[in-house]
């Protein structure tokens, strides 16, 4: 989960990298409170990149100019995120604006280290960033990153203190759970001091219970995201939608890939990653379809589950139960292997349904199922 730039920036401030000395509002009200000087940046809320380029960053110069803009950026949406709060901070005369990240990349074994000596909202156009790999905190060396900056950054005082921040980078990524800790731009006042400007952080959902005061505030968070990825993290889902017209609900991360990998072999279009391995329950599995029954793009459902350690008799019995549940007419494939798989045929033999004989044959019947839908639509157009 993103956190939003106020969130971000005070773990920022917990491992000694300064930031501006900001206000958060969350509505007009709370400026009467606030003793402000100016020239200002208000800057939206939102878990969206890209807000300078899209007015969700305003230069303030008087306290008018502060309420006409925390009225107007609490009434921002950026794709499709309603703003919950303003930050305002002062606006900052910048010597140069640099760009400094941690990120995981799977290729490192951990994280990497990436640095520019430009940054701001032109950051991807420019040079690629440099890339120091050390993977785990405990690997990182000062001289190892400074032999990679040397031939960018040409400033020795701002190259060593970029070293600085890169380790507490590194601690903050690797103490707090992060998939990526960015800072754009990092701004160099006039004395030379290094300066967070902005900040993006991104945590990973499953390890919020190691730190609950900042789980705390990426639940605050979640009616940011787009309604089906919100419920699925509430939910314990993993979910990332697709392009496509066959759901697909399934148990564990490989499978679920290996079968949307099949439905592009067999000619279809997989409609989304959804993988109830965390959350194998009744409750899961009705989330599941409801999301998929909902998504008016989704012409078939395939349900690929294998059970090891889960007893499939007890799916196969709650896939009764939301079958006489659902009010959606969308085809469900269904292919449950694994314990007691044997039982199935009778569980589902009472209702009426099928479980297929294997998952080729599942994936087979949903493209088909998903074909003809979309040539009926097609043909109900004309």
């Amino acid at each position: 989960m993103m956190l939003l730039e106020y969130e971000a920036k005070r773990l920022l401030r917990g491992v000694g990298i300064q930031t501006p000395q900001g206000h958060v509002v969350f509505s007009e009200r709370d400026l009467a409170a606030l003793a402000l000087t100016y020239p200002l940046a208000a800057k939206v809320q939102v878990a969206s990149g890209g807000r300078g380029k899209r007015g969700g960053v305003v230069k303030v110069d008087d306290a008018h100019g502060a309420q006409r803009a925390v009225a107007m950026l609490l009434e921002t949406q950026l794709d499709g995120e309603a703003s919950r709060a303003v930050l305002l901070e002062p606006w900052l005369p910048l010597e140069r604006e640099l760009y400094l990240s941690v990120t995981v990349d799977g290729t490192a074994g951990g994280y990497v280290v990436l640095y520019s000596p430009h940054g701001g909202i032109d950051v991807e156009s420019g040079a690629p960033p440099v890339r120091y790999a050390p993977g785990r905190l405990q690997r990182f060396r000062a001289h190892e990153l400074r032999e990679v900056l040397s031939p960018v950054e040409h400033d020795s005082v701002v190259r060593e203190r970029v070293l600085l921040l890169a380790r507490r980078l590194l601690m903050l990524a690797a103490t707090r759970d992060c998939l990526t800790v960015e800072i754009n731009p990092l701004g160099v006042l006039s004395e030379g001091r290094l300066i967070a400007v902005d900040a993006k952080v991104v945590r990973d959902d499953a390890a919020g219970f190691r730190a609950p005061e900042i789980d705390a505030a990426i639940r605050s968070s979640w009616d940011l995201e787009p309604d089906p990825v919100r419920l699925a993290l509430q939910g314990r889902l993993s979910y990332v939608r697709l392009e496509g017209d066959v759901g697909l609900i399934s148990g564990g991360a490989g499978m679920t890939m290996a079968v949307m990998d099949l439905i592009d072999a067999a000619g279809g279009r997989p409609a989304c990653f959804l993988d109830c391995s965390a959350n194998p329950t009744p409750s899961g599995y009705r989330l599941a379809f409801e999301m998929l029954d909902a998504d008016p793009s989704i012409g078939v459902i395939l349900v690929s589950i294998f059970g090891g350690g889960t007893h499939m008799e007890r799916v196969a019995r709650v896939m009764v139960e939301i079958m006489d549940e659902r009010c959606s007419t969308k085809p469900v494939v269904f292919r449950l292997d694994g314990t007691n798989a044997d039982q199935i045929p009778a569980i589902f033999g009472r209702r009426g349904l099928v479980n297929c004989a294997s998952i080729e044959d599942a994936v087979r019947d949903a493209v088909d199922l998903a074909r003809s839908r979309g040539a009926s639509i097609v043909g109900g157009e004309r």
